[in-house]
């Protein structure tokens, strides 16, 4: 019904057609993994869900961000599509690196919203602290999970823990898609997009094995 672009979830009617896609087979443990967690953390807090469109329980990538932004609250979706331009980002330099859509799946060290009505802040030590435990049980739902992409350095402050407890993943680092990161200088973005296409030539080289 629609096509898949940067910002579709801007529009009413793509948001309210991705809320009806929730509990497809792939992403409905993903779905009960979120309300769970809303469950436990109270009626305060804001935990957007895993994007249908994503690769759900089928994704071999998780790339971890920090914190869900501001549009992702207001969307209820983490999500390359939302309309903010770190999505955009993202969307683009995953298309152009070559990384399909339903093998990655998007999340964040911290997966509850951390601001104000407009404005997120920066995610501190206790929050990414509180936020590790919920990670285990997400990889746990990913069987087919061979890497995780710590993107940004607040997300690979998770880098050890993963690596003593998760010894056979692939475990990645790449600078975060903000609009700061990219428009300082031109080549930072080449940077990013490098990054990523290592990703994928690790992913292509496990498969060929």
């Amino acid at each position: 019904m629609f096509d898949d672009y940067p910002k579709l979830l801007g529009q009413p009617a793509a948001l309210e057609a991705r809320l009806r896609d929730v509990e497809q087979p792939h992403i409905a443990p993903l779905t009960k993994f979120v309300r769970e967690l809303r469950k436990e953390a109270g009626p305060d807090a804001s935990i957007p869900f895993f994007d249908p469109w994503d690769g759900g329980t089928e994704a071999e990538v998780l790339f971890l961000l920090e914190a869900p932004g501001p549009k992702a609250r207001n969307s209820g979706f983490v999500s390359r599509n939302n309309p903010d331009e770190t999505a955009k980002n993202l969307f683009e330099l995953l298309n152009e690196a070559g990384i399909p859509r339903k093998s990655s799946v998007v999340w964040n060290i911290v997966p509850w919203y951390i601001g104000s009505g407009t404005k997120i802040r920066p995610a501190k030590l206790t929050d990414i602290s509180a936020g590790m435990t919920s990670l285990d049980e997400l990889i746990g739902l990913l069987p087919k999970l061979r890497c995780v992409a710590l993107v940004g350095r607040k997300s690979q402050q998770a880098e050890y823990h993963l690596q003593e407890r998760y010894p056979l993943l692939i475990i990645e680092q790449t600078p975060h898609p903000s609009p700061m990161f990219i428009n300082r200088r031109p080549e930072n973005r080449t940077v990013l997009l490098d990054r990523l296409c290592h990703i994928r030539k690790l992913l292509e080289s496990r498969t060929n094995e």
